[in-house]
Formats: structure tokens, sequence, C-alpha cells
């Protein structure tokens, strides 16, 4: 999949290339790192703070959950010579199902992060985007890519303009 991707990467900057070599403009690529520029941003800062919040808000749901489950490993473990067959298979289902609702709630709870990293971070990032095709068109960029897409297997330092972004994002706020 990631092979793929890169081969259409390459050839719409060999069809870019050829494009503009016709017309004899240099060709100009910049590369943006959005994930540096949502945190450089005051904005960026604020949702990544919120988001870890609510990371902390889901763990605290979640502890006391796993606290109560070691307790319950730990007790069988402690009686398990000394209970009959039949209390040591019950509460040996006991831990298989806190253990399964303990899974549950994880992903629950992953689920929501993701959602809410979402709905933090996607307002920001369309804003980028925008900015980013803005400075595109008035510095007389070719292409510009995103730092860490597939196909961008390397870039030279002196192709980034983030800092740039960031100067262009933080004054549009």
């Amino acid at each position: 999949m990631h092979i793929h991707k890169a081969l259409v990467v390459l050839a719409l900057a060999s069809l870019l290339v050829l494009g503009t070599a016709a017309d004899d403009e240099p060709v100009r690529i910049g590369v943006v790192d959005i994930d540096q520029a949502i945190s450089s941003t005051d904005e960026g800062k604020a949702a990544r703070e919120e988001f870890a919040r609510k990371q902390r808000e889901a763990e605290a749901k979640i502890q006391p959950m796993v606290e109560r489950y070691r307790e319950l490993e730990e007790d069988l473990k402690a009686k398990k010579f000394v209970l009959s067959d039949d209390a040591l298979y019950q509460k040996q289902l006991d831990l298989a199902e806190m253990r399964n609702q303990i899974q549950n709630k994880m992903k629950e709870l992953e689920g929501q992060l993701q959602v809410d990293q979402k709905r933090l971070e996607g307002p920001l990032t369309k804003k980028l985007v925008e900015i980013i095709e803005e400075a595109g068109k008035s510095r007389g960029f070719t292409l510009i890519l995103r730092r860490g897409a597939p196909g961008v297997l390397y870039s030279r330092e002196a192709l980034d303009i983030t800092d740039v972004i960031i100067e262009k994002y933080n004054q549009k706020s």
C-alpha cells in the first residue's frame, strides 16, 4: 500500500517537473511538518493540552478496574491451593469476565480519544492546509509535500517551510 502511494507521489512529481520544465520556470518544492506546525501555534498547544487532559481522565476511569483486577488476581494466586475446584473455577471465570470488561472499556476510551483528537485538531489542520495552499501560490511553489507522508523518504532541511506556515498561521489568528 505504501509502495503504491510512493509511486503515485513519484509519478506526480515527475509530471510536475516535466510540465514546469516546458514553461522554463524553476521548480520550487517545499516540505511542511503539519504536526510541528500544530504544536507550535497557540491554538495547537491548547488543543494538545486539552487532549492530554482527556487522556488523563480516561486513564483515571480505567485505573480502579485494573487495580480491582490485580487484587482479585493476587487473591486467586494466594488461595488457589486451598479453594475447591468449583470455587477456583468460579474465581477464574470472574477474572476472565473482569479482563474482558477492562479490554472493552479500553477500546471504548481509545475510540473516544481518537474522536476527541480529530475534533480538536481537525479545524487546525484544515486552517493550516488553507494557509499552505495560499503560501504555495503566493511564493510560487510548484509542489508542497507533507513531511512524513507516504512517498517522502528524504527532504533537505532547506526545503522545509514549516516556520513560514507557522508564522502565517499566527498572523491570521
